[in-house]
């Protein structure tokens, strides 16, 4: 008889209570018979009421509470820790704005088994036009002012199988609990909002695969576009660009990364001269992107 797998699902959650619950009962709907699935939410400090909700329809869902200063980055690597202690095969790090397809989490698995030392992404879809890609795959671009996402893509033009990738994106990602023990946790203290932009490029320099298995697909909420630096006050602007790490815009957590997760230090230096030239000339390219890949394996 073949080993029954031990999956741990995590992930940190603030008042989204609805949206929260909608993400659970996808994950409750899992088609997962050779799996043995448990789920692991950090409440970081909830005021709607979230944990009571969770409790009362899904008790067999394990609850940690954070006092409201943990964000996504600590928030994860509490439940990370917590779900560590089960003595999991495999730890899934979500967000709860998704919904996943019900055979999505079996195709992970499958491909994280086929293919050692893997960390396995889904196909990120949009849930208000869920024949569209989001986040899925970005690619690295030096000249072009560092990572760009894969945009304007949708299933049709993605390869049909398995690929490699240079970064899988933190809101649904698979990751074999060996490599925690190896690699550690995510940053919290460089990145406490952002930790998964040097997460898996740090895997990969460790000699883990990453890998997106089309097959699998989770549905997203659409991410809010950041308010325009044009728009805001000389106030705002010196906040947004300079002080606030945790801000979609600031220069100094663009830079780190750029330093941490290129492919060298040089290049991240490059690329992080190559944004600001072309945002200040208005020739920035962050959104053009290949209209399609092959399949790597």
């Amino acid at each position: 008889m073949s080993k029954v797998l031990r999956v741990e699902i995590i992930g940190p959650v603030h008042n989204r209570r609805e949206i929260t619950l909608q993400c659970l009962k996808s994950v409750s709907r899992l088609r997962t018979p050779d799996l043995d699935l448990h789920s692991v939410i950090v409440d970081d400090g909830s005021t709607d009421g979230t944990s009571e909700a969770i409790a009362a329809e899904f008790p067999e869902v394990e609850i940690i509470q954070g006092d409201g200063n943990l964000w996504y980055s600590e928030g994860t690597n509490v439940g990370i820790r917590a779900a560590l202690q089960h003595d999991p095969d495999y730890i899934l790090l979500i967000n709860d704005d998704q919904v996943f397809d019900e055979n999505s989490v079996r195709y992970l698995i499958e491909t994280a088994e086929r293919f050692p030392r893997s960390v396995v992404g889904p196909l990120l879809l949009l849930w208000d036009e869920p024949h569209k890609l989001f986040q899925t795959s970005p690619v690295w671009d030096t000249w072009g002012g560092g990572w760009r996402h894969w945009q304007q893509q949708t299933i049709w033009t993605v390869p049909q199988k398995p690929w490699h990738v240079e970064m899988i994106v933190g809101n649904c990602v698979l990751v074999p609990a060996a490599a925690f023990r190896e690699a550690g946790l995510l940053d919290s203290k460089r990145y406490p909002n952002f930790a998964d932009v040097e997460f898996t490029p740090r895997l990969r320099r460790q000699g883990w695969r990453l890998l997106v298995d089309p097959r699998a697909r989770v549905f997203c909420q659409p991410n809010t576009p950041p308010p325009r630096v044009r728009s805001m006050t000389a106030r705002e602007k010196f906040d947004h660009l300079l002080v606030d790490t945790g801000r979609a815009h600031n220069l100094r957590r663009r830079l780190r990364a750029d330093l941490d997760t290129a492919p060298s230090k040089m290049k991240g230096l490059a690329a992080f001269s190559a944004f600001l030239g072309r945002t200040l000339i208005g020739k920035s390219i962050e959104n053009a992107a290949p209209a399609e890949r092959e399949p790597q394996l």
